[in-house]
């Protein structure tokens, strides 16, 4: 299984804004793109604040690889991703985003049971979640409206999810998902609607990408 294993905060100093890769850290003085908020590179710094016009190819590089980063998926996977929603009935933009929705790492991620994505595809990995009463360990597996997915009883007794409660009541669960925070468990409502995903992903640009 192929990831990204650099530094992230590279990523939004490319893409020119916060993905709140790294969770809690993206709000502190910490933050890699509060430090250095220029793009990556000799000639980052040097391109800051030109007026240089992007063409219509840039924009929709960039459109595809800040959906890419923000979900933490690589090329194939991505590609892949859009090639099932080219062949489901709908819009493909829309279709594209509420597939990478319903990845399991993201649904952990929106149920508030992990800081970040990345973090969420690493609990996954580690096998301690059930899926529908079944073990699941693939970051990939796309959930279903009426699934439910809950954290295994071993993995309660750890000090990561003893103390995960008081963590996810801070943290506001998606609106087309019901969470139960004293038992570390939610249920798939519906699919989301495309108010209630990200707003700075552009699908259009995506699709136009993939098409020319």
């Amino acid at each position: 299984m192929a990831k990204y294993i650099g530094p992230v905060c590279k990523l939004c100093r490319r893409e020119g804004e916060k993905l709140f890769l790294k969770g809690t850290r993206c709000f502190t003085p910490k933050c890699g793109f509060e430090k250095r908020g220029y793009a990556p590179g000799q000639h980052g710094k040097t391109k800051q604040g030109r007026s240089e016009r992007e063409s219509d190819y840039a924009r929709q590089l960039r459109a595809k690889q800040r959906a890419r980063r923000v979900y933490g998926v690589l090329e194939r996977q991505f590609r892949r991703t859009f090639s099932v929603a080219l062949r489901t009935r709908g819009m493909t933009g829309l279709n594209l985003l509420q597939t990478l929705e319903m990845r399991m790492d993201n649904v952990v991620f929106r149920l508030g049971l992990a800081e970040n994505r990345a973090q969420a595809r690493q609990l996954v990995n580690h096998g301690h979640f059930v899926l529908n009463g079944r073990r699941a360990d693939i970051p990939s597996m796309l959930i279903k409206p009426g699934d439910t997915l809950s954290v295994t009883e071993g993995a309660k007794k750890l000090t990561f999810f003893k103390e995960l409660p008081d963590y996810a009541e801070k943290r506001p669960c998606a609106v087309w998902m019901d969470r139960d925070v004293k038992n570390l468990s939610g249920r798939v409502l519906r699919l989301p609607e495309r108010a209630e995903i990200d707003g700075s992903l552009n699908e259009q640009l995506i699709v136009e990408y993939y098409s020319r």
